[in-house]
């Protein structure tokens, strides 16, 4: 084997082509976009590179075939609640199943987080935000994978653990019918909120969001505070993500909800691209981009994915959740827009965001896993901790 830095155009590309060839078998398995992975690789691209730096591997064999690959990082900005000592990370993991060809790749990676002042790294995650590339599936191999969701083969998990990874936190999905009623107290809470003078619920307006950006970033930053790992977002970062997003977004299902004007609660969802992007093998040129307006214009994606939900903490216990997921219900169920909804991971450290999925009438449908590895043996592993609510 030999272990090979990533440096060029021509490791760049096996790089990306590990991932494909790995997965191949699955017929669920759908390539990520070759150039949202070489992105996050892109000091030009990626604001982490403010905060830390990242390095690439791959490893081929004799004949010049790549058989695994991995990437490892540092941001003073990765921040976990309960965690005291500098933590790297490592991600973008795939590997044939051969234990000494991971432990070489994880190896890799430790020394040269070592280098890095490190004492611990977490993974697989990506170096960015958590809701892409995050976790290793080790439930769910039988669907079709969400846009931004991992995906690796069955085995991945037990090339952890037996290097001595441990679990720090459990990531659940859920998944539900759209059309499926929702409980009764959706529709009771919704009917309270009504009567109330000052609670609107409203979906948002393509042509309004730098409004609804600094909406996203009150909402967002309010519900994130409480938990203490200094996660905020700029408006202006929520404007450049939703005009990213723009092309693909769907007003109908990117709801917010309000006091007096003011913003309170945000349920955002966004038409699963993935069932665009898994007929482009990582490509995403003119013909793609053509292909995916035709799909789009002719309602091709059925699938709806959850992207972010939060409530600012004095309004959490009232059900103004439920308020404005009717309102979004209301408008969209019964219509033939969409057929199946998957909502974003909550960490088994977040039990009141798995209650308002399980509330829904949500049932588990995927695992993922962010493992940690202590560099100091001696030391005591700890999980992540629960969410404090405030």
């Amino acid at each position: 084997m030999h272990l090979i830095e990533v440096n060029d155009n021509v490791t760049v590309k096996a790089f990306l082509e590990v991932s494909a060839s790995l997965n191949r078998h699955n017929p669920a398995y759908i390539r990520p976009l070759d150039n949202e992975v070489s992105d996050v690789f892109n000091p030009d691209k990626n604001k982490q590179f403010k905060y830390g730096t990242a390095k690439r591997w791959i490893v081929e064999t004799d004949e010049g075939e790549p058989v695994g690959r991995i990437a490892a990082f540092t941001s003073s900005k990765y921040i976990n609640k309960g965690t005291d000592f500098a933590t790297g990370g490592v991600g973008f993991f795939d590997c044939i199943n051969d234990q000494a060809t991971a432990n070489l790749l994880f190896d890799t990676a430790r020394q040269w987080l070592i280098e890095q002042g490190m004492e611990a790294m977490d993974g697989p995650i990506n170096y960015g935000d958590r809701d892409k590339w995050w976790g290793l599936m080790v439930e769910g191999f039988d669907k079709e994978p969400m846009y931004g969701m991992s995906f690796n083969p069955d085995y991945y998990e037990q090339l952890f653990v037996n290097y001595g990874f441990q679990n720090y936190y459990n990531q659940y999905y859920y998944s539900m019918k759209v059309d499926d009623p929702l409980p009764p107290r959706f529709a009771e809470r919704h009917a309270k909120f009504k009567a109330k003078p000052g609670y609107e619920a409203r979906h948002a307006k393509l042509s309004e969001l730098e409004k609804y950006a600094g909406d996203f970033a009150t909402v967002y930053n309010a519900a994130w505070a409480q938990h203490g790992e200094n996660k905020e977002i700029t408006q202006d970062q929520v404007i450049k993500l939703f005009n990213t997003m723009k092309p693909i977004m769907d007003e109908r299902v990117v709801w917010f909800a309000y006091y007096k004007e003011e913003p309170i609660a945000m349920f955002i969802n966004i038409p699963d691209i993935n069932q665009y992007f898994k007929h482009f093998n990582g490509k995403f040129g003119l013909w793609q981009k053509l292909h995916l307006l035709w799909m789009k214009k002719t309602g091709a994606c059925k699938r709806l994915t959850g992207l972010a939900f939060g409530v600012v903490p004095k309004y959490q216990a009232l059900g103004i959740d439920s308020f404005m997921i009717n309102e979004c219900a209301l408008l969209i169920q019964n219509t033939g827009w969409y057929y199946e909804y998957e909502m974003g991971w909550a960490g088994d450290w977040n039990p009141k965001m798995l209650n308002i999925y399980k509330s829904l009438g949500g049932v588990p449908s995927r695992r993922m896993v962010t493992f940690r590895y202590l560099f100091d043996r001696s030391k005591e592993f700890e999980r992540h901790p629960e969410m404090e609510y405030k």
